[in-house]
């Protein structure tokens, strides 16, 4: 059915977007830092990249994800800060606590990001920006350091677009009579939805401009997209309300930049199991099960390493770095037990060079109960090693985390502590 009509100048989603938050509530924790250039990182070692930056820091050019050894290069006596996921995950709870004494949050969009459904009176402008001021206000009263950016708009989509207009601090309102117009000093890849992929298809196309982008009919958009996408991201440009149907997660991964000392290839496996261990709770817990894995090495430049393997499947380059990469198949699992064998099995090729980060996704997920059973299961233990895991998630549930796990990860239980992910927020037991 057509979206229902709305009166002209409704808007029915406010949007809010935490200014650099990583670095803010660093500075909010850490008052000498405030004022000053200031990133985050996972490890403070030049190899790695900023995962967040002050506005002080990226007045001078520093951005999320510019190279650390770059950005101190850029902004000498930039202040470097270790990721502290455990307060940025409090400061997002206090937040949220915040919103809620203003209006009801329907949706946490990831850690530094929250989309709150407007309802009868609030939804007109005037009112509208009445409540986003309160908001911010709000957040004020979280952390005096904190700031943030409120889109209001017909959709979330534009919600989340308006908010991104005005930054540090701002508030932006997109109404219906605004649009196109006011989407016209954007560039394409400035929406959320496309990325390089899909901004290298619209070129291929002659679209360059968002208002050639605008002109495109429902058709054109749906064949570009090669699908419902394309048709849902028409309607979301004109300002059309409705539900995106939640998708099932594709994959559950973890990857980790390893310290000095646990790059060797033996730490390097260690912690590989260490972040399948984390994968494969997050599996269980969301009531799915895995075929498919796929592992990440990334070495550091040796000019040794660059001689041809015996075997040249082994690895490639990637930006003048060896990397070795495997993806597995498998009879679908749940356990633990069963991805650490694949793990290891797979691991005996890994070439012997000098690893800086360890990658493990897993991929090809299914609902438990779609879960094919394999013929000789029970006779390879695969009910004692599904039982086993799920004992060891009831302990762990109980006691802590790292109450019971398998000794091959003990020498690096500590490392690989739960990171922030885009979409959801980490539980903090997952270490």
């Amino acid at each position: 059915m057509p979206p229902t009509a709305q009166p002209a100048e409704q808007v029915n989603w406010l949007f809010v977007d935490m200014n650099s938050y990583f670095a803010s509530v660093e500075q909010q924790v850490q008052p000498q830092l405030r004022g000053k250039p200031t990133v985050v990182v996972t490890v403070n070692t030049d190899s790695t990249v900023c995962i967040a930056a002050s506005y002080e820091a990226k007045a001078l050019g520093v951005s999320t994800g510019t190279p650390l050894g770059e950005a101190k290069k850029k902004c000498p006596g930039l202040n470097v800060v270790e990721a502290r996921h455990e307060i940025y995950v409090d400061y997002h709870n206090r937040i949220k606590d915040a919103l809620e004494n203003c209006l009801h949050v329907s949706k946490i969009v990831s850690i530094d990001e929250m989309e709150c459904r407007l309802l009868g009176c609030e939804r007109q402008p005037d009112n509208a920006r009445a409540l986003a001021q309160k908001v911010k206000q709000a957040v004020r009263v979280v952390g005096e350091n904190l700031r943030c950016s409120v889109g209001l708009a017909p959709n979330r989509f534009l919600a989340k677009t308006a908010s991104d207009l005005q930054k540090p601090d701002g508030l932006v309102i997109i109404t219906p009579s605004q649009l196109p117009e006011v989407l016209f000093r954007l560039k394409p890849r400035d929406l959320t939805g496309i990325g390089g992929r899909m901004e290298q298809r619209l070129l291929s196309q002659g679209i360059k401009t968002m208002e050639q982008l605008w002109q495109l009919d429902i058709d054109q958009m749906t064949r570009l997209w090669g699908g419902v996408m394309g048709t849902r991201f028409w309607m979301k440009l004109r300002g059309d309300d409705f539900d995106d149907r939640e998708t099932q997660r594709s994959s559950f991964g973890h990857q980790h930049v390893l310290p000095p000392e646990l790059r060797t290839r033996e730490q390097a496996a260690a912690v590989g199991k260490k972040l399948l261990h984390k994968a494969a709770l997050r599996l269980r817990q969301a009531r799915l099960a895995t075929s498919g894995m796929a592992i990440f090495v990334m070495f550091a430049k040796d000019p040794k390493s660059r001689d041809k393997h015996e075997d040249q499947s082994v690895y490639w380059l990637h930006h003048g770095r060896p990397v070795w990469e495997a993806k597995l198949r498998f009879p679908s699992c749940q356990d633990t037990m069963t991805l650490v064998n694949v793990f290891q099995e797979a691991w005996k090729k890994c070439p012997a060079f000098r690893p800086v980060m360890v990658s493990v996704v897993l991929i090809d997920l299914v609902p438990e109960e779609m879960q094919n059973l394999t013929l000789f299961g029970e006779m390879y233990g695969e009910q004692k090693f599904q039982r086993l895991a799920q004992a060891m998630d009831t302990i762990n549930a109980k006691y802590g985390s790292t109450t019971l796990y398998l000794g091959g990860i003990h020498d690096v239980r500590k490392s690989a502590p739960p990171r922030i992910a885009f979409t959801s927020i980490p539980d903090m037991n997952l270490k």
